[in-house]
Parts: C-alpha cells; structure tokens; sequence
C-alpha cells in the first residue's frame, strides 16, 4: 500500500484529494474560500481587540462574544489554509499523526462553538428575566468556570475519535476524498468493522447538538414569558433587541450543521459527493464568516464602539 506500514496497516501519510471530480475548477473554488476566511480572521480579530479596549463592553454578553470569535478563528484555521495549500499548490499529504490532530481540533472547536452559543443564550436569558442580578449571576469568575467546563467537555467527547482510527487496519489505499481529516471519511478507509466510530459519531452528534438546541430552546422559552409579560411595547421591543443577533448566529450556526449532518448520512446516494464535500467546508467556514458581520449590523454598543475606535485613531493621527 502506497505510505503505508505493512506491519501494522497503518499509513505514515495520507492524500487529501481536495473536492474529488471537480480538481479542474479547484483553483475557483478556492476564491470565495479564500475571501470568507480573509473576512473571518479580519472580522473576529476586530471584534476581540474592540471588546479589549472598550470598557462598555466589558460586560457577560461581550465576553461570551469574544470566545466564540476566538472559537471561529481557530476553527477556520484549523482547516482552511490547509486547504488552500492543496487547491493552490497541490500540497496534498499530510502525516497520519497530522491527520489525527487536525480531526480533533475541528471537531472540538464545532463542538466549542455550539456550547457557547449554549452559554450566550444563557446569557440572554438571565439578562432578560433577572435584570436586577445579571451582574451578581453572571461574575466575571462563573464566566471563566463555564467557559473552561465548555472547552473541557468538547476536549473530552473528542479525544475518543482519535483512538476509534488509530484501532483500524487501513487496506483500502490512503487517498481521502475530502479537503480535511474528517472522522468518518478517514474511518471509510479502513477495511475493519467502522460500527463503532458511525454509532459513537452519531452519539456525539445528538449529546452537543441535541443537549445544547435543548438548553437554547428552554431559555428563549422563558425569555418569551418573560418579555411578553412586560406591560410597555417599547420594553418588549428594547428586550427582543439583545437577542436578535444571537438568533441570527443560531441559525447562521444549525442550519448548515444539520443540513451537512442529514445530508451526509440520508442523501449519500441522491446528493453528488462533490456536493457534499462543499457543503462540508461551507458550514465551517460560514458562521465565522457571517458572525462578526451580524453582530456589528445588529449591536448598537458595538457599532459605537467601532465609532469611537476609529475617532480615537482619526485625532491620533491628526495630532502627529
């Protein structure tokens, strides 16, 4: 077998062959990939250094929105320059150990990002029906311990991943019809029994999708009583306001998410592979993309902070 360990079936590399029937067009397909990453890392960049320096934003819901853009620009690179490097410059080996990593941190950074849209919903929810204690609830060390809880738990439920691959034999050649490691499409390459990774992804997949749509659910659940039960239109207008971007980045997050997850295990046979590759790399890339976007178009104190940022440069620079 082409890199492989004879002894131990195991490949020293394997070949990410990009988006497998469409190899032609990989240097198109690459541009708009290209431009939404470009936007990510410039977009959540700007929004954690404008949530640094602006002290109105040193509040829960700013903290919160600074980890998921950490969260997205991590996630965004855990992959795509990666891919640019096999559209652009046929880079397209990657070491097993490589492999490996690369499957873990983006699967536990999507996991990250759910769970802090959990938190941020949270975070809605006891601004909206506990006002008066939002900032005694919400403490600057109960944010630490959460976030830390979040990480540690996606760490943990995707750790297993690596070793459900490292158990299988791999006799079907090291060739991986994808633009990045992922678990089921490396697994595919194994002529072992795969049941166990299928059932194990599917489990991963309902407890932090399932679990955190859930906890989003309950909360905007209460929000709803809760603000519809404010007397002034007004009150329940200023209150639905917070929670328009968060809703925004929800379904900027899911929808793909699932459309990805449905299709890929319900259309396989319907849907060109090609097709769901794209799809693939479009719900990884996407919601960081858009986020920042949503968020400075939708939040007052952050489009005035961005206001402020660039007055403060303009009267650095006038005085020089």
């Amino acid at each position: 077998m082409n890199g492989a360990n004879s002894s131990h079936l195991t490949p020293r590399y394997f070949i990410l062959n990009g988006v497998p029937g469409l190899e032609a067009a990989h240097v198109w397909i690459s541009l708009p990939f290209c431009v939404m990453y470009s936007i990510a890392v410039v977009g959540n960049c700007g929004l954690i250094y404008l949530i640094i320096h602006e002290e109105a934003l040193h509040r829960p819901m700013y903290y919160f929105l600074a980890l998921l853009s950490l969260t997205d620009i991590s996630g965004c690179t855990s992959f795509v320059p990666n891919m640019l490097c096999i559209f652009w410059f046929h880079l397209t080996e990657i070491t097993f150990n490589a492999c490996l990593a690369q499957m873990f941190f983006i699967h536990m950074l999507t996991a990250m990002e759910s769970g802090v849209l959990m938190l941020m919903a949270l975070d809605r929810y006891v601004a909206i029906c506990y006002p008066l204690r939002y900032s005694t609830i919400l403490t600057n060390t109960v944010i630490i311990k959460i976030g830390l809880i979040t990480l540690t738990r996606s760490a943990l439920l995707m750790i297993p991943f690596m070793f459900l691959i490292k158990r299988l034999p791999f006799c079907r050649g090291n060739l991986i019809d994808h633009t990045y490691c992922d678990h089921m499409a490396v697994a595919k390459l194994s002529c072992g029994n795969i049941k166990m990774n299928a059932i194990y992804g599917l489990i991963i997949a309902i407890l932090i999708g399932g679990i955190d749509m859930v906890c989003i659910s309950l909360s905007y659940i209460m929000i709803i009583r809760a603000v519809v039960s404010l007397s002034s239109a007004d009150a329940r207008h200023k209150a639905f306001s917070t929670c328009t971007a968060h809703i925004c980045a929800i379904v900027i997050t899911y929808v793909p998410a699932f459309f990805n997850f449905f299709t890929h295990r319900f259309g396989a046979q319907t849907i060109p592979h090609h097709v769901h590759i794209i799809i693939a790399n479009l719900y990884l890339v996407l919601p960081p993309t858009l986020n920042p976007i949503v968020y400075g178009v939708k939040t007052k104190q952050i489009r005035e902070g961005v206001i402020k940022l660039f007055s403060r440069e303009k009267d650095i620079l006038n005085t020089k």
